[in-house]
């Protein structure tokens, strides 16, 4: 075919005002700096914060409270740390394969490039300087490096998806934050877990599992004089149906106190207050003397300031068991040890809480100087500043940059993020679908199918492209699914435009490469595996790309709370690796579980026969997915 001189001429100026829209749309969706990591220099004079959308980090100077510095790197920063002469900046860039760039701080060069793990959300140092570690979220582990060489020395264990740490002020033990619960969801019992190591050894010498309902676990940070270890995370009440948010009747948000000398928990302690929930608790910071222990909530844009001595003091004092010989105290709400993690009230005359200003949005990071509090606010490219040690404390807020007009995938991040648009500010979106709209690990007794049958979390991944919505399709639509979740989760009307925002931001995400790959591809085993999927059937439901052929079936998985007329809907293989326990109700552990226990007369695949070896070749193609 021949084009004409008009037609060509038209075609390259369409081309050419098509890569003029490209670039101009990355240009202004990519200028966001979403600060999602700050930290102080040795000489405390300058914060360190990483752009986890701009390939850089910053540097703040204290005293100007002013940027002074751009230090440009070839990827997305998430974790940053100074090495302890303060000459060195490592910042850890999450990939598939993470790197971590080690700049000369007075230079801006970058000296040296190490390899880690999958997705690496935290990077610290040990007390002498000569080891980092590099906390890997998709490999469940821990990476030791020996800086001055550059080499991976150890690797440490974790649960399921680590993503902070930290270390003994003698460098004796780690503990490791995992983010969400191991295990079956429909036992009643789900909870995450802190892992401890002991560095000189390098061994998991316990497994401190949270309170039942902990999920969301996002940091934790060790007292100034090593004694205590504190966690935030929500402490879910899922076993109660979803009929109200008051008083935190679904979702409470709450730090843990383990003692370092016990390696126990001393308590769980409610952020919320009675009437005002203080949704997703995120980052810790301490004064140096150990009097305040400062944490941010991301969801309701505050941050908690608590007199930690007097919150210890009030804990030691409380009994394990009522003393009915004493006149009964009906003021106090906790009157044994193990009312605490029920008590909204607790907190009262031992904390401060602070809103930041309306320009300051979802704070997810936290640096402490004297008694002064900085965070670094993800959606608003800000700095916000308070003096804690006044009678009146209040933020003021710096801009890291001038603010970018949000696009409407931003505005649905962030709503999505946003405990404003929720009842008392109980909660957000991402409460029960964190780490972009993923699993929690829960079963939830949502009101959309009735009232006594509980659900497993699912992933919103591709969700509005696999429609019906919910396990038993119960919504036609994720659209609808959306709007449904602001009126009966969150218990608010909302604009249009934020139902809106939250579809074009759920539509955007895409999924993660599966830790399974090696070097992107599958594995032999995986190929392998791949043959056998198609060959007992599993493609017949699940064909790609999407892996789900968008029917509900009757497929031998019915639990004690589901009906004899409930078919399941076919849910996406895709990112499988990631949404354990499985089943509409999380009754699988595993997917050797779902095959070997959960799947009598072939109805979930024809898998009855196959050996151990085809099994798991069949698994690991499924966790490659």
């Amino acid at each position: 075919m021949v084009m004409s001189k008009y037609g060509k001429y038209k075609w390259v100026l369409m081309k050419g005002f098509f890569f003029l829209y490209l670039s101009l749309n990355f240009a202004f969706s990519a200028d966001y700096l979403s600060p999602s990591s700050i930290l102080k220099s040795p000489d405390e004079k300058v914060l360190y914060i990483a752009c986890s959308t701009a390939s850089k980090v910053i540097a703040f100077n204290v005293e100007k409270e002013s940027v002074t510095k751009t230090y440009q790197l070839k990827e997305n920063p998430s974790a940053i740390v100074v090495s302890r002469d303060g000459k060195y900046l490592f910042a850890g860039c999450p990939s598939s394969e993470s790197a971590v760039y080690v700049v000369d701080i007075e230079t801006g060069k970058t000296v040296k490039k190490l390899k880690t793990g999958h997705t690496v959300k935290a990077l610290l140092t040990s007390p002498d300087g000569k080891r980092l570690y590099a906390v890997n979220q998709f490999n469940n582990n821990v990476s030791e490096f020996d800086i001055e060489s550059g080499k991976e020395t150890r690797k440490f264990p974790a649960v399921r998806e680590p993503i902070a740490a930290d270390i003994s002020p003698d460098g004796k033990l780690m503990v490791i934050v995992n983010h969400l619960p191991m295990g079956r969801a429909d036992l009643g019992i789900a909870a995450a877990a802190i892992t401890v190591v002991e560095l000189d050894s390098g061994n998991v010498i316990k497994s401190i599992q949270l309170p039942n309902g902990s999920t969301d676990l996002n940091d934790i940070k060790i007292s100034p004089d090593g004694r205590y270890a504190c966690v935030t995370h929500l402490l879910s009440r899922f076993h109660l149906p979803t009929t109200q948010l008051d008083r935190g009747w679904m979702n409470t948000n709450a730090k843990t106190i383990i003692d370092l000398k016990t390696l126990k928990i001393l308590n769980t302690v409610l952020l919320d207050n009675v009437d005002r929930g203080a949704a997703n608790p995120f980052a810790i910071g301490w004064t140096a003397d150990g009097k305040y222990l400062c944490i941010t909530h991301s969801g309701t844009h505050e941050v908690s300031i608590i007199n930690f001595p007097m919150l210890i003091d009030k804990l030691s004092k409380l009994p394990e068991q009522v003393d009915h010989s004493k006149i009964n105290d009906y003021i106090t709400v906790s009157k044994t040890v193990s009312d605490v993690p029920n008590d909204l009230s607790f907190l009262v005359g031992l904390r401060t809480r602070l809103k930041l200003l309306d320009s300051d949005k979802c704070p997810r990071s936290i640096a402490v100087i004297g008694t002064r509090v900085y965070t670094a606010n993800y959606f608003t490219d800000t700095i916000s500043i308070t003096e804690i040690n006044t009678q009146n404390p209040h933020f003021k807020s710096v801009k890291l940059a001038p603010q970018k007009e949000w696009t409407i995938v931003r505005k649905g991040e962030f709503y999505f993020n946003d405990a404003s648009i929720c009842f008392q500010g109980w909660q957000t979106c991402a409460s029960c679908h964190p780490g972009d709209g993923r699993v929690d690990g829960l079963n939830w007794d949502l009101l959309n199918d009735g009232i006594g049958n509980p659900k497993n979390t699912r992933s919103l991944l591709f969700s509005h492209k696999t429609p019906p919505a919910m396990s038993l399709g119960i919504r036609e639509t994720a659209y609808t699914a959306v709007r449904s979740g602001i009126k009966s989760i969150l218990f608010t009307v909302q604009q249009e435009d934020v139902a809106h925002s939250i579809d074009e931001y759920l539509k955007s995400l895409k999924p993660v490469p599966s830790p399974y790959l090696v070097n992107g591809s599958l594995s032999k085993s995986a190929s392998r595996g791949k043959k056998i999927f198609n060959q007992a059937g599993c493609a017949e439901c699940h064909p790609p790309p999407l892996f789900t052929n968008m029917k509900q079936y009757n497929v031998g998985i019915k639990g004690e709370f589901d009906k004899p007329t409930d078919l399941f809907d076919t849910p996406t293989l895709i990112e499988v690796w990631r949404t354990a326990p499985y089943l509409h109700d999380g009754s699988a552990d595993t997917l050797k579980e779902l095959f070997t226990v959960r799947n009598k007369n072939n109805q979930h695949g024809i898998t009855e026969n196959l050996s151990d070896g085809q099994l798991n070749d069949l698994i690991e193609y499924l966790l490659s997915i």
